[in-house]
């Protein structure tokens, strides 16, 4: 009789594929993008390898840092609409970013467009002195 060991209970499996959304003020540098991905990935459980796609919203697209961080984990920048990412659901909505770029969210709503499952919500970076940052990102398995 073959016998099978019962799993462990501290192994995390890895989602096969996520989407990292993003979003981000006016001239953040990549390196406090990727910082803030890194971290949340691994509260995801996921490895950059995981990642199929940055996600934001359009007025982003073309922002450097945002830009660059995609190009550094080697990934495609998937941008969508305000008015798109507007209708999706979400946990955290902000008024900030409504103002800023019309829809309440663009890190949850990015990593969320093309359906799938929220691993991580929106987190925020910590900027210089501890306060709040300049990048916001959240963790979706892909759909």
């Amino acid at each position: 009789m073959l016998t099978h060991p019962a799993p462990a209970a501290h192994i995390r499996h890895r989602p096969d594929a996520v989407i990292v959304g993003v979003g981000a003020r006016a001239g953040v540098a990549s390196g406090e993008v990727l910082g803030l991905v890194r971290a949340a990935l691994a509260e995801a459980g996921a490895e950059v390898a995981d990642v199929v796609a940055l996600a934001t919203v359009e007025a982003k697209g073309r922002e450097p840092g945002i830009v660059a961080a995609a190009a550094a984990l080697g990934v495609p920048l998937r941008t969508y609409s305000a008015g798109l990412l507007s209708a999706v659901p979400v946990p955290h909505p902000s008024q900030r970013a409504r103002e800023a770029v019309r829809t309440p969210s663009v890190a949850e709503a990015a990593a969320l467009a093309d359906g799938g499952e929220l691993l991580v919500p929106k987190r925020t970076s910590t900027g210089a002195g501890g306060g709040s940052g300049r990048v916001t990102c959240a963790v979706a398995r892909a759909g």
